[in-house]
């Protein structure tokens, strides 16, 4: 009874005289149009997702969620038959009640609960690569600058010790980088390696690296029709909740970038949950911001659905909750004026129902229920109704470490992350340039090169060493023939002497002005 009439079966409305009660489903149609899911902690959040979880994947939609707390990795066994489960079954009416297991891929960017997981720096880009890096928009700036020199120079960016070597080239080369592409100080430089060093202390070094994740492994379906659930393992993962909210960022963003435009589709493609939302957009600049509300807003023609779930709707910016139309309210508590303020813009977010006053119901909700209102026929939000959520058919709570590795084994994916691959790529070419430089030249000949030939400063435009970036021929600038030492003329002397005076007094005038407005 998962599905009903291609619906989403989500729990029973519960009438306040317990009559004409009615079954709260979330239509496929519209599980492209995102969705939010919030309340305190204990509340129910976990369990909700998994049943959205489980629904989604019966109708043959894959799923991304992150298990934070090592709860949602039951979802990968048999239910158990429990007294308080089997109550709630009857409270609502479900039967019968049966259990079932679903199809289940385990991932973990350390490699410790799951396969691993991994991108390239290329493809992280500097935008999310300065925010997983905090760094300043100097800072950022730097990073565009060696994103630019990699890409012209052909260097692969794939792991941190890449960008490491490359930075360190940047500081070598800071003045004649600096003239060609801006400012590029040894200080900024200097602070994004610190950066580097924390981010591997806190083992983003995993994240970084191949084979990378090929999004079609998250995509998966079964030979029964039923989407794959890929469960990523984020208790370890939350103790950096930098690094978690960029991953689960850069994985929408590459969502977004690699699948094609589907309009409004029958069921979604996929569906991603991203728990603990409220890590994405703590400190997080306007720029990033923006490109959430951009993805959200427009990932929805890709046929993926984005669902928030956290604690408190006001972690979520305005401009992103605007595009959540299916929702699910567990209880809020309000003891403090922010969250009578929470509680209030829960209220004011759903359809009222004239039944119940809706600020009052959310704080007198007990475990296990929520305020469900879902997209309807032409995307209207349905009125607001008091749902007694349904049981799960799998486990409720964590595996053991046996269980999960016989599902590792069984993987589809299984030993294709598993180990790691470090080709050629931007430290091996840096370094192999540097030990070839390192190296005693020959004795220059005391001939003078002749027209054509590389005097060896490539025609005095700068060029990147190892990069292979060679001017042509009819770039290189002619050399001057030796002559011998010629002596000034007096006229020259002359001319010298009164452009040396002028440029002075024109330097002592702009000094002076400068520190003049320093002091005012």
């Amino acid at each position: 009874m998962l599905l009903q009439d291609g619906k989403i079966y989500i729990g029973t409305s519960r009438k306040p005289d317990d009559t004409n009660n009615k079954g709260e489903y979330l239509d496929l149609r519209y599980g492209n149009r995102h969705g939010l899911v919030t309340g305190a902690t204990g509340t129910g959040k976990t369990v909700t997702l998994q049943v959205l979880a489980e629904g989604f994947s019966d109708a043959g939609v894959p799923v991304f969620c992150a298990d934070v707390k090592g709860d949602l990795s039951g979802i990968s066994q048999m239910g158990e038959a429990k007294d308080f489960l089997a109550k709630r079954a009857e409270q609502i009416g479900l039967d019968p009640y049966g259990f079932e297991e679903f199809p289940v891929i385990f991932w973990d960017l350390y490699g410790e609960k799951g396969h691993r997981v991994r991108t390239t720096i290329a493809e992280m880009g500097p935008l999310l690569l300065a925010r997983l890096m905090n760094a300043s928009e100097a800072q950022e700036g730097v990073l565009n600058i060696a994103f630019k020199l990699a890409d012209q120079g052909g260097l692969a960016l794939l792991d941190l010790k890449d960008l490491q070597a490359l930075l360190n080239y940047m500081a070598e080369n800071a003045q004649e980088i600096s003239a060609q592409y801006g400012l590029v100080s040894k200080a900024s430089v200097g602070s994004l390696q610190r950066a580097l060093l924390v981010l591997e202390q806190q083992g983003a070094a995993h994240f970084f690296g191949e084979p990378a994740l090929k999004i079609s492994d998250m995509m998966r379906v079964t030979n029964d029709g039923r989407g794959a659930i890929s469960v990523l393992a984020a208790d370890k993962l939350m103790m950096n909740p930098r690094l978690y909210a960029t991953f689960l960022l850069w994985l929408l963003s590459e969502l977004f970038e690699e699948l094609p435009e589907v309009g409004d589709p029958e069921k979604p493609r996929l569906v991603f949950f991203f728990d603990e939302a409220h890590l994405l957009f703590n400190d997080a600049p306007p720029v990033l911001i923006q490109r959430v509300e951009q993805v959200v807003r427009l990932i929805r023609s890709k046929g993926v659905g984005v669902y928030f779930v956290t604690q408190n709707p006001m972690d979520v910016p305005e401009t992103v909750l605007a595009q959540l139309g299916n929702r699910v309210q567990h209880a809020l508590r309000a003891y403090t004026p922010r969250e009578q303020r929470a509680v209030k813009t829960a209220a004011e977010t759903f359809r009222p129902n004239p039944t119940f006053d809706c600020a009052t119901a959310i704080t007198a909700l007990g475990t296990g229920e929520a305020l469900v209102s879902m997209l309807e026929e032409k995307g209207v939000p349905s009125m607001v109704e008091r749902t007694l959520i349904r049981p799960p058919s799998s486990r409720l709570g964590p595996i053991t470490d046996q269980e999960r590795q016989k599902v590792m084994q069984m993987s589809p994916v299984a030993n294709q992350y598993d180990v790691d691959e470090d080709r050629e790529s931007a430290y091996e070419i840096l370094m192999a340039r540097a030990a070839k430089t390192a190296q005693p030249e020959p004795a220059p000949q005391q001939s003078a090169p002749q027209p054509g030939q590389d005097n060896g400063t490539a025609g005095g435009r700068w060029t990147l060493p190892g990069f292979g970036d060679k001017p042509a021929d009819d770039e290189r600038e002619q050399p001057r023939p030796r002559s011998g030492y010629q002596r000034e003329t007096v006229v020259e002397a002359a001319m010298k002497s009164v452009a040396r005076s002028v440029a002075s007094s024109v330097g002592r005038a702009l000094v002076r002005g400068i520190l003049g407005s320093l002091k005012r």
